[in-house]
């Protein structure tokens, strides 16, 4: 144990952004267990992800922001709650105003978070927070608590239920094969008849399972019906984040886009191929799987990658980034 953790009874993670990073944000709770077991740890998330800690072993309490009804009466509900709950260190991933100003006055001993936060200049420890080639964000997020663990990064976890792995037991008795063919942006998601084509090349003796929301139902059915002849079982909508990741456990493959299925697959340690457009890998979120695949264009295009994040279109109105990737490069297995 760190003897510098020995001073601290309990602490708040806070990341109230997307899936993808609440998964990502799971490496801090592993490290700080590990490290001293009799810790309590409680996290925030945004409401609507709170799901992925469902019989969290290592959580103490979840708190949940509903950013979409009362957004900043809930905010300051929000603060309440902390400030009862008397932490002793409030360590917090992002890098917007409404976080700091939870982190900053949550009468926390210790505040610490990345330096461009607004409110950074009240945090007792501020982090430099760097986008540079092979420092993944796993490794941005743990230089927050490197102070107070034993300084080693583990992997991101999450822990699927008895009741999830019952609830995905039917679609397990045959090999099969997990593709999220959806993202938020549209410039991150490999195009539909790109998935068709994949599909329509690989073995017929592989079940196929579409993951996704219930927003992305409309466009795996729109793929399934393309290939009605294949064993294809659109599951989008119908299983819970834990069941997914139960699911992508055990898969021979998972493709995903550059999007939170690869952040759940690497939780998982599940094998995955992820397809990036866009975007590119050296912004530090690439799968950190075992045994994972990152596919790009093999074309020198000057547009891309065209941002941090993705956009709701091509801003050059061709998506070369996309199309100039071949079903080949996707034959990982």
């Amino acid at each position: 144990m760190n003897s510098s953790s020995k001073a601290y009874n309990s602490v708040l993670i806070i990341q109230t952004a997307f899936i993808g990073d609440a998964v990502l944000a799971t490496t801090l709770l592993e490290s700080l267990y590990k490290d001293n077991p009799f810790l309590r740890i409680d996290i925030l998330v945004r409401k609507g992800n709170e799901s992925l800690f469902d019989g969290h072993p290592y959580l103490n309490k979840i708190l949940i922001w509903d950013k979409k009804k009362g957004k900043y009466k809930n905010l300051f509900s929000l603060l309440f709650q902390i400030r009862l709950q008397k932490y002793d260190a409030v360590i917090n991933l992002q890098r917007f105003g409404s976080t700091g100003f939870l982190t900053a006055f949550s009468g926390s001993k210790m505040k610490v978070g990345f330096d461009k936060n607004p409110f950074g200049f009240l945090f007792n420890k501020k982090i430099p927070h760097n986008i540079t080639e092979g420092f993944h964000e796993v490794d941005r997020n743990f230089e927050l608590i490197a102070w107070l663990t034993d300084k080693k990064i583990r992997r991101p976890r999450l822990y699927p239920t008895i009741r999830n792995n019952a609830r995905i037991a039917r679609y397990i008795n045959k090999p099969y094969i997990c593709i999220a063919p959806n993202s938020v942006w549209y410039t991150k998601q490999y195009p539909e008849h790109k998935w068709i084509e994949l599909i329509h090349s690989l073995p017929d003796s592989f079940m196929i399972y579409l993951l996704g929301a219930p927003a992305d139902k409309t466009s795996c059915e729109r793929i399934r019906q393309q290939l009605q002849n294949r064993g294809i079982v659109v599951l989008a909508g119908e299983l819970s984040f834990l069941d997914s990741a139960a699911l992508m456990e055990s898969a021979v493959m998972n493709y995903v886009n550059d999007s939170a299925p690869m952040h759940i697959a690497s939780a998982m340690n599940a094998p995955v191929t992820a397809v990036y457009c866009s975007t590119i890998p050296a912004f530090g979120f690439g799968p950190l799987s075992e045994r994972s695949f990152i596919i790009q264009t093999n074309e020198n295009l000057a547009c891309r990658p065209c941002g941090l994040h993705g956009k709701l279109a091509c801003p050059e109105g061709h998506f070369k980034c996309a199309e100039t990737i071949s079903t080949d490069q996707l034959r990982t297995f």
